[in-house]
């Protein structure tokens, strides 16, 4: 289902921008100092549009750096004063929102902890009616598309236009190089269910160490997001949050040089002559299959019916194991990827046991 809600382009509420939004800034402000140099640093950067710093720091235990508190928004300010650039923060609460109002900060996000609340989310929602503030949505923790589409319908229905989604990845459940899975397919989703919505990236939350910062970057760019959210800190190796995760401003500017930014369109008849051409065979070729697997329903109807019959139960590991390795095994032959194959017939053996015990249920 998709919601074509009215949300602003980013161009709207950033006139100016000529490129991908890139939001930059320290994890955390800590000094005064610490967060004038380094904003100082990126303003240099056109292609930096809004420094961010974190304010209030939810932390998952105590005892570690929650962040400077209030005193850190009259430093955004003087960053705001000093530099031009437009400033945000993370709000996890109403409070934390009226303060950042109060300040007149111009961008303010909803972090992933939050998102997974309704009722934090209403709460922001409810400061925020009646402003022009830019609003951002981190996604929530876990891969839940519509408690993401929840929380951004929450903060338009409060009247708010400038919207942006934040793609920051999800707890991973098991061994992973992220710190955060991307799971980009759940972004996909967020992108077909609300086709207006600017959707950005950041690397730095999904990465956890300022090693794959780049691959990240450059697959948000590939997926034709629109931009980044990467923190930048004037000295990493002293941040008092997440040190491992971010970049100094000239490291920032080396990263940026190597990306290549991708577009929703080109300007080249031919390009989109060929493009659909090839899409056309492909919605043959999808059409194909749904006949196929059509046909495949209906032999494993039959197959029900007959375990039915004589009293068989309808999963039977032996076969699945034996299916399983099969169809890897052929998968391998025509260069098909292994973990795609597996997935691809893990849903479809799921569904035909489905389809098998609601005939046996049947009378």
């Amino acid at each position: 289902m998709s919601t074509n809600i009215e949300i602003n382009p980013i161009k709207e509420w950033l006139p100016h921008i000529n490129n991908p939004l890139l939001i930059s800034g320290p994890c955390s402000l800590e000094t005064e100092q610490q967060t004038l140099e380094t904003a100082k640093l990126l303003a240099k950067d056109p292609r930096v549009f809004v420094f961010r710093g974190g304010v209030w720091k939810p932390r998952t235990r105590p005892g570690s750096f929650e962040g400077v508190g209030s005193i850190g928004l009259k430093w955004l300010q003087m960053v705001k004063k000093e530099t031009g650039l437009p400033v945000g923060t993370e709000v996890a609460n109403a409070q934390h929102t009226e303060e950042a109002l109060n300040a007149g900060l111009d961008v303010v996000w909803i972090g992933a902890r939050s998102t997974a609340s309704p009722f934090v989310v209403q709460e922001i929602a409810d400061v925020v009616k009646g402003t022009n503030v830019v609003v951002m949505v981190k996604n929530p923790v876990n891969p839940d598309v519509q408690l993401w589409v929840g929380a951004i319908e929450r903060i338009y229905q409060a009247g708010i236009k400038n919207i942006v989604a934040i793609h920051r990845g999800f707890t991973p459940f098991g061994d992973t190089v992220y710190r955060n899975y991307p799971n980009w397919k759940t972004v996909i989703e967020l992108r077909r269910v609300m086709p207006n919505l600017p959707i950005i990236c950041d690397p730095s939350h999904i990465a956890g160490k300022r090693e794959l910062l780049y691959e990240i970057s450059q697959k948000a760019f590939d997926m034709g997001m629109e931009g980044l959210m990467l923190e930048s800190h004037i000295d990493p190796s002293c941040a008092l949050s997440d040190a491992a995760q971010q970049v100094t401003p000239a490291d920032l500017a080396k990263l940026l040089d190597k990306l290549v930014i991708r577009h929703q369109t080109a300007n080249n008849p031919e390009f989109e002559t060929r493009l659909d051409m090839l899409r056309s065979r492909i919605d043959a070729i999808d059409s194909e299959l749904l006949e196929m697997l059509s046909s495949r329903v209906e032999i494993v109807k039959e197959i029900g019916r007959y375990k039915k019959e004589n009293n068989v139960t309808a999963l039977q590991i032996s076969r699945w194991s034996q299916l399983m390795d099969n169809r890897v095994n052929i998968g391998k032959t025509l260069d098909l990827n292994e973990t795609f194959v597996k997935i691809l017939f893990q849903l479809i053996h799921e569904d035909s046991v489905r389809m098998q015990t609601e005939i046996m249920d049947s009378e």
